[in-house]
């Protein structure tokens, strides 16, 4: 059962938070406040289904690392902390905090600078997901890892994991 629910649960947190951030940024590039407004008041509405999607991703992980700790394991292990202090101590404050200042129509600097908070909290949790997300995968051997040798050469040249 964690086989199946494990990968399910992590995508949709994943694509979750995404959808948050993504709402947000192109609701305040290109919409009204009325929109702004909408989005902000939505996003807490969409922890009925974050919160227990990152618990079942969090606890299927762990059962499925249950004697196993291989290094890709190991990196997961250590990234759940950060992911879940960012959403407990910044991105669920933050979230309640821009939904009661949007409902009230206060679009101040308070307003803007938890927002920016929150837009840098919310990528860095997209960035650790994902890095989950493609460990286990690396895991699984549905994605290959490159060989020692180009990984070396990447980080020396400067490129970043682009080949030429």
């Amino acid at each position: 059962m964690p086989r199946i629910v494990h990968p399910l649960a992590g995508a949709i947190a994943l694509l979750t938070i995404a959808t948050f951030w993504l709402s947000t940024v192109a609701s305040e590039l290109f919409a009204s406040h009325a929109v702004v407004t909408s989005v902000k008041t939505a996003i807490p509405w969409g922890f009925l289904l974050l919160v227990p999607a990152l618990a079942a991703a969090g606890g299927s992980g762990f059962a499925l690392a249950a004697g196993r700790r291989p290094a890709l394991v190991q990196k997961k292990i250590k990234r759940m902390p950060i992911i879940a202090a960012n959403g407990i101590l910044i991105l669920i404050p933050s979230a309640l905090f821009l939904a009661s200042k949007a409902n009230a129509g206060e679009f101040d600097t308070a307003f803007y600078a938890v927002q920016a908070l929150e837009l840098v909290a919310g990528a860095t949790n997209i960035v650790l997901l994902s890095r989950n997300m493609l460990d286990g995968l690396r895991l699984k051997g549905r994605l290959r890892r490159r060989p020692r040798s180009v990984r070396k050469l990447s980080r020396a040249s400067g490129s970043f994991g682009v080949e030429a």
